[in-house]
């Protein structure tokens, strides 16, 4: 009997959904630290290794002022109701010890304070002169309060895809394991090394020299017991196991797991080549100077082309290095737009190609969220990078008699690789918000600077969960206090950078003089306004990812990448004015690459200061997830009989 069109669109429907139903349901589990650790002198609880950022905060400890909020704070989350999330108190706290009225950040009347101009709530002069067009009253200046972004979005229910509570992550690491202080480590390192050139860093293991700095980061790193997989107990989890990295040469250090990251340079070739532009010839010989190819970075967008070149931040400036800085940005200082960057006569009208990973930070503290993927898909259409094999209309056109396009061509796969930016993120804000509430690294930084730098009352009592993360277990490689980061401790180097950084750029904040420990930032701002786990970028990336290499052929390797038939890289040079080829023993792959642009979006965020390890591989995993379950409720939709078969970042591959 024949359907009609109506019925066979519900029928579908209705089997998509059957397929979303019967997804196996998951268990979400945090790591059982949000009420652990609890204030000695009323026994309330600290949340210590939560995020309280936006919260008051108390601006000598740098702690919640009061537990209330935070509970505030979690009822408006998992109520959903925007109307509870709107009786959370935001901002730093007033006189008497409540959240202060911020022009035109109002709290609600039951719990503002009296009127105060937004200069006389903050600590540091970058805060109280934050430049700003929209003042509210005379005399007022300063920096606004940021609102916390998408709290409720996990609460949104979607018409395709996995729904955003149907997928789950691991529990974080906890604030006293190896993994968290390994995390928090690198994260330290990196920092020092935001302004190494990646022209320097290893190409591959034995193929490039290794700038002293960068060695030692390895030797330090690779000395630590989470580093170890050798060392590593045996009550480690399978998602413990599933993280750990032995790091055998220093070409490893500060990379992904997933296939392909290790090999050849540190960054993808699709964060830094380009295509040919429209009209030029595939002749060398036939071509002009004003002929662009891939190796001058320009993307090509239909007629117009997109060049690959970042603006440039100030080099060897960083923020939050001095505690005003800091406790400000906790109590939700927005400084957004605060950071400088390089005069446009520096460099090509201030921009340049990625040159270190300071230029990779501001890659994504300004990304479109799908933007490097998307750009990716272009490159690798424009460079006639062949489709999987199961897809169909990939004979020849006498054969097939018609070609993909809107759908299996160009503007499918286009619009698709965007599309799923919007369920990962939904994905991931009901974990960050709803289960896990993972502090930011910035927040373990001022955990570590008040346990150096505090008193033994607070050492003694509130503080005292920090002191395996610094001091360690007893042997001589735990605790960060004791890491060796070439002549000196780790610590050490980062209040030697913190002053030098202080005396250069802040001189005028109240408590740039004093030693601080804590992390250095790349954002004036900080972390976003979220918590830390997963990360939305990883989340993304692992899902755009996973949409390209479904539908491309993922052991392709790209025209570009091989000069006859020697494999090549390019590589930015030291000034980023321009690409070098390097020569490879290997061609690198469409899938190694699409990993790697996956990781360096993730990892960059690291780069920055605002986000873990743990953050970009469990992300990348969950954002693996909804692509895959996206695609499968998507064939239903289609008459013709196709597979697809998708690598996964654990190895192996799944057959859509």
């Amino acid at each position: 009997m024949h359907q009609s069109r109506n019925t066979q669109s519900r029928n579908v429907r209705g089997e998509a959904a059957e397929v979303a139903s019967r997804r196996s349901p998951v268990k979400h589990c945090n790591n059982k630290e949000e009420y652990e650790y609890r204030n000695p002198v009323n026994n309330q609880p600290s949340h210590l290794a939560n995020f309280t950022k936006g919260l008051p905060h108390d601006l000598k400890t740098g702690l919640l002022l009061n537990p209330v909020d935070y509970k505030l704070f979690v009822v408006g989350i998992q109520s959903g109701d925007p109307a509870d999330f709107m009786k959370t108190p935001l901002g730093p706290a007033g006189p008497k010890g409540v959240a202060a009225r911020i022009p035109g950040n109002p709290t609600i009347e039951a719990i503002t304070a009296e009127r105060l101009g937004r200069s006389a709530c903050w600590q540091s002069h970058l805060a109280q002169n934050y430049p700003t067009a929209e003042n509210l009253g005379p005399g007022e200046s300063g920096a606004r309060v940021r609102a916390w972004e998408s709290a409720g979005a996990g609460s949104v229910l979607d018409l395709q895809g996995p729904d955003a509570q149907a997928v789950t992550m691991p529990p974080a690491p906890r604030l006293d394991s190896d993994e968290l202080e390994a995390e928090v480590a690198e994260v330290y390192a990196m920092a020092l090394l935001r302004d190494v050139p990646f022209a320097n860093f290893p190409l591959c293991s034995g193929m490039a020299a290794t700038p002293a700095e960068f060695e030692n980061a390895f030797d330090m790193l690779s000395g630590m017991r989470w580093f170890d997989e050798d060392r590593s107990p045996d009550n480690d989890t399978p998602e413990q196991r599933g993280r750990r990295r032995q790091l055998n040469s220093s070409d490893q250090t500060f990379r992904g797991t997933t296939p392909g990251e290790r090999v050849g340079p540190y960054l993808s070739q699709f964060l830094l080549l380009g295509d040919n532009a429209i009209g030029t010839p595939n002749d060398p010989e036939k071509r002009i100077p004003e002929d662009r190819t891939a190796g001058d970075g320009f993307i090509t967008y239909g007629a117009i082309g997109i060049q690959q070149k970042v603006r440039v931040a100030e080099c060897g400036k960083d923020y939050m290095t001095n505690w005003n800085q800091f406790v400000d940005v906790q109590n939700g200082a927005d400084l957004r737009g605060a950071e400088t960057y390089e005069p446009a006569s520096k460099f090509d009208q201030g921009h340049r190609f990625i040159a270190t990973p300071r230029d990779l930070a501001t890659y994504v503290h300004h990304d479109a969220l799908y933007e490097a993927y998307l750009n990716a898909c272009l490159s690798l259409i424009a460079s006639g990078a062949p489709f999987d094999r199961g897809i169909p209309f990939l004979e020849s056109d006498t054969f097939d008699k018609q070609q993909g396009f809107a759908h299996f061509g160009g503007p499918h796969i286009l619009t698709l690789v965007c599309e799923v930016a919007t369920r990962a993120l939904k994905a991931v804000r009901y974990q960050k918000f709803n289960v896990h509430r993972r502090l930011r690294p910035e927040a373990v930084g001022g955990l570590v600077d008040r346990w150096m730098m505090g008193d033994e009352t607070l050492k003694k009592g509130v503080l005292s969960p920090v002191r395996r993360l610094v001091e360690g277990d007893g042997s001589k490689d735990s605790g960060l206090a004791n890491l060796k980061l070439g002549r000196s401790t780790a610590l050490e180097q980062v209040r030697t950078f913190n002053r030098d950084n202080n005396n250069a750029h802040f001189k005028t904040d109240g408590s740039a003089k004093a030693d601080s420990y804590l992390l250095p930032m790349a954002f004036p701002e900080g972390s976003p306004m979220h918590p830390t786990y997963g990360a939305g970028h990883g989340t993304v990336a692992g899902a755009c990812v996973t949409i390209l290499k479904a539908y491309f052929d993922h052991g392709w390797t790209v025209p570009a990448w091989m000069n006859g038939n020697q494999p090549v890289a390019y590589v930015p040079e030291e000034d980023g004015s321009r690409l070098n080829a390097v020569n490879l023993p290997a061609p690198l792959t469409v899938e190694g690459e699409l990993n790697k642009l996956a990781a360096n979006i993730a990892i960059g965020r690291n780069w920055a200061g605002v986000h873990y390890y743990s953050d970009y591989i469990e992300s990348l995993r969950l954002g693996e997830e909804i692509a895959i379950g996206m695609l499968e409720e998507q064939k239903l939709t289609y008459p013709e009989n196709f597979t697809m078969t998708v690598p996964l970042f654990d190895g192996g591959a799944v057959q859509i």
